[in-house]
């Protein structure tokens, strides 16, 4: 008989429990379960109140933290109150606001129905079709809202209410390069150092930001700093807009980026919805050989970095707040160069019925080169939406030595694409020359068809008359040591890019190139590159194409051709995560270069990427090369080797940030320029998915350098990498940064011991089956919370070595008592201890 009686209760103990937990029952009637029943088995007698558990996936009413869905989409995590209709019913229905409705774009003032009960609370079945479902498994509430009741919202669209300015830090972003060479003859040895500095500060909504650069070369035996911008920002929120004080550049949509020193009103387009926001370009090309490349951007250098030999492309770019054509320069092994350009490519500029984009620039001319004058200019344009997907823009630039106007219209065609025209009118004083006038005509064209895969093709041609200069070209003449043949006066500019999914697994390919001449010299400029990829049974490939002519004033026509061919095939039957390559490069005039290394990633997250790999060309030519790149969390180091007929060289360098902020500093990889701080105090060691390398410093402390401004980014931990003493009940959080901003994404962690308690009354018997247990941390003033299972057992974590537990039972929990612990960690199987502890 006591055999039966014990496999009864455990099997009652399993049943009760997975009910508790919260496990969906596969009976459609409502479960019950008889108090007496359990009683009669409760070996302390006393009897147990089990009521908010007898329906399936029903709990007590309170606050539950839950994520909240409407029609399918997430809107955000949030503590919401749960209540019941009825006394006699356990059914839990959501406790929200007229406000908090309003803010989940319900429209309550034009529902009628609605009412507010004596606790606040809406009933949302008061909304005609309206529903709510809480999943307290996976903590979701999903409310079902007929879209009558909504207000009608643009895809991707974020209630500027919920914009988060982030905390007051200071940070510092920093990329260092450093790179020695050693001669094998008689040439010299060299060395080049380079290093990027991104600080900040941030008060409230206000961003103070600087971007410098800093190079040396033992060939000239001198150094340079260099600053690209410094200025101070903040958004307006109710205008979309971003005012900026100091050093920037102005947008490229209508008239070309200028430099200034001033101050300048404009709309922020990261507001809008993500189906507005337009393009940014990616430097692709081709090395020789292992080669280092150098990107400047309106005259400043932006970016240097190594490249091995083969196709590269660059996408990590910081960002300068402006825009201008990318100038490349990929300097090979052996001494020779490659340059060309990388066309800053603007969409045409359309906006949606309605909407207005503006920007009102007024300061000084700021020059890349300090022999030339700072002019004061004044610098409005404008474009609005009408009706018809027709936009009407313009602007004007104005200066003592230069005027400008420009007028344009826009318009989306459906399937034709989009296009926009417009004209600018040009007035020119340059010094000591006779004054200039003339006419330049643009258009733009794009076509985004995902249904035949295209996902970007921009198409641009620009015509200049002879007497047409921009602003920056007028200006630039005011130097001290003035020569007209300075001055390259564009007549015209033909540009293309498209990238285009092929059908039936045939590839993707991609197509770019420009084409510009000059009215007064013989200079003409031709770049185009193609490249295609596909992939077939896990093993990929590429053919990349690039043609550059460039003839000028004082040389011949010039022509190079690049070919490369490359491709990866795993090697995981012999090392995991590990890919066998081959690569062949040939140019003309040149020579012709086969390549083969190893590539491969490891450690946890494959946050360590290594290569080597092994050249011969068609000349006796050797050469090689071995590198490693660690992401982690505090920043990004590489090193690298390579090696030819004629030298050897160390290519190293680091990435990195630093925020200080109210709970002290916290080292990260690099970000642009802003960044979400995780803040899980106490829980040392732990992943955020989906960023390479991203884990908690030993203080609970990490950055994550991928941000979508005015986006919800979703942070979430790996609860797989937490530590043993440590427990998270909500592991995903959500924020939504504005522009500049350190937002803090903060967890509850129970950091402390775990233990199953064994608790007894001063007689000896058993606390009650269903009884709750709550516990407060004298430590961390963390609370934790446990429902006490058969034989007076409870699950409990967030512990400290000792302390007090409140147990409460019966109907209303009307009786209770205490039990003080003491907890050995040294004795603990798999991070949980066990003990016994009297309850008084």
């Amino acid at each position: 008989m006591a055999t039966i009686k014990f496999k009864l209760r455990s099997c009652l103990t399993i049943l009760v429990s997975l009910n508790i937990i919260g496990m969906p029952s596969v009976a459609m009637a409502r479960d019950l379960f008889n108090p007496a029943f359990l009683n009669d088995i409760n070996a302390s007698g006393a009897r147990v109140d089990l009521s908010a558990y007898e329906q399936s996936n029903s709990q007590a009413p309170g606050v539950y933290k839950v994520d909240v869905f409407i029609n399918g989409e997430f809107i955000e995590t949030s503590d919401v109150v749960f209540t019941t209709l009825k006394k006699e019913s356990n059914d839990l229905v959501p406790c929200f606001s007229l406000d908090k409705l309003n803010s989940y774009g319900i429209r309550t003032k034009a529902i009628k129905s609605l009412k507010v009960d004596e606790k606040g609370c809406v009933d949302l079945k008061q909304i005609p079709e309206a529903d709510s479902q809480f999943n307290f498994n996976l903590q979701q509430l999903k409310l079902s809202i007929p879209q009558a009741a909504l207000v009608a919202t643009v895809r991707g669209y974020v209630d500027p209410k919920y914009y988060d300015n982030g905390i007051t830090s200071l940070f510092l972003n920093y990329r260092a390069y450093g790179s020695k060479g050693y001669s094998r003859d008689n040439n010299p040895d060299n060395e080049t150092y380079s290093l990027n500095l991104l600080p900040g500060l941030n008060i409230g909504a206000w961003r103070l930001r600087n971007y410098s650069t800093w190079n040396k070369s033992s060939n000239n035996n001198n150094d340079s700093w260099d600053t690209v911008y410094t200025y101070s920002e903040r958004n307006i929120i109710p205008l979309k807009s971003v005012l900026t004080l100091g050093e920037k550049f102005t947008s490229s949509d209508i008239f070309d980026s200028v430099p200034f020193k001033g101050a300048q009103l404009s709309t922020d387009e990261s507001m809008d919805a993500e189906s507005l926001q337009g393009y940014a370009p990616v430097v692709r090309g081709i090395a020789k050989t292992n080669a280092k490349v150098l990107i400047k951007q309106n005259g400043y250098t932006i970016y240097q970095s190594f490249v091995p030999a083969g196709a590269f492309e660059i996408t990590d770019l910081y960002s300068t707040g402006g825009s201008g054509d990318l100038e490349v320069e990929v300097e090979e092994a052996d001494g020779s160069k490659q340059q060309f350009v990388v066309p800053y490519a603007s969409l045409p500029v359309l906006r949606r019925e309605g909407s207005l984009k503006y920007s009102i620039t007024s300061g000084l001319y700021r020059p890349s080169d300090d022999e030339v004058d700072e002019t004061p200019f004044t610098q409005a344009t404008a474009s609005y939406g009408l009706p018809l997907n027709t936009t009407l823009y313009g602007g004007f630039q104005a200066a003592s030595k230069y005027q400008a106007i420009t007028a344009g219209i826009g318009n989306n065609l459906g399937d034709l694409g989009a296009v926009s025209v417009d004209v600018t009118q040009a007035w020119s004083k340059l010094k000591n020359r006779d004054d200039l006038s003339g006419q330049s005509i643009r258009f733009r064209y794009s076509k985004n068809l995902s249904s035949t895969g295209t996902n970007v093709s921009i198409a641009g041609y620009r015509y200049s008359t002879s007497g047409f200069m921009t602003l920056n070209d007028t200006l630039d003449t005011y130097r001290d040591s003035y020569s007209y043949n300075m001055i390259d006066r564009l007549k015209s500019r033909s540009e293309l890019t498209i990238s285009q999914n092929l059908p039936d697994q045939w590839g993707y390919i991609n197509v770019g190139g420009y084409i510009e001449d000059y009215w007064n010299q013989k200079r003409k400029t031709t770049s185009a590159n193609i490249g295609y990829s596909n992939s077939w049974k896990g093993i990929s490939y590429t053919l990349n194409y690039a043609y550059n002519q460039y003839s000028s004033e004082y040389s011949d026509k010039q022509n190079e051709k690049l070919f490369s061919l490359n491709v990866s095939v795993p090697f995981s039957a012999f090392m995991q995560n590990t890919w066998l390559n081959y690569g062949m490069t040939t140019s003309s005039p040149g020579s012709t270069a086969n390549t083969v290394g190893l590539t491969g990633t490891a450690l946890e997250g494959n946050n360590l990427s290594w290569n080597v790999q092994q050249a011969y060309d068609n000349r006796n030519y050797a050469s090689g090369s071995a590198g490693v790149d660690y992401s982690g969390t505090y920043g990004e180091v590489y090193a690298n080797y390579d090696y030819d007929n004629s030298r050897q060289n160390i290519n190293y360098g680091a990435s990195g940030s630093m925020i200080l902020h109210e709970d002290g500093l916290t080292f990260g990889q690099a970000f642009s320029d802003s960044a979400i701080l995780v803040k899980v105090p106490g829980v040392n060691g732990a992943r955020i998915s989906n960023d390479v390398g991203v884990f908690t410093d030993y203080r609970g402390y990490t950055i994550v350098p991928n941000v979508a401004l005015y986006r919800r980014n979703d942070v979430s931990l790996d609860t797989e990498t937490m530590p043993d003493n440590a427990e998270i009940e909500i592991a995903t959080t959500s924020v939504i940064p504005s522009r500049g901003s350190i937002t803090r994404a903060e967890f509850s962690a129970n950091v402390g011991l775990r233990a199953f308690l064994t608790l007894n009354d001063s007689s000896g018997k058993s606390i009650p089956f269903g009884a709750t247990v709550s516990y407060l941390s004298t430590v961390n003033g963390q609370s934790s919370n446990g429902i006490v299972s058969d034989g007076g057992q409870v699950y409990m974590s967030g512990l400290d070595e000792s302390g007090t537990l409140d147990v409460q039972w019966g109907r209303n929990n009307h009786q209770k008592c205490k039990a003080q612990y003491q907890l050995k960690s040294n004795s603990a199987v798999n991070g949980i201890t066990q003990a016994n502890s009297i309850c008084r």
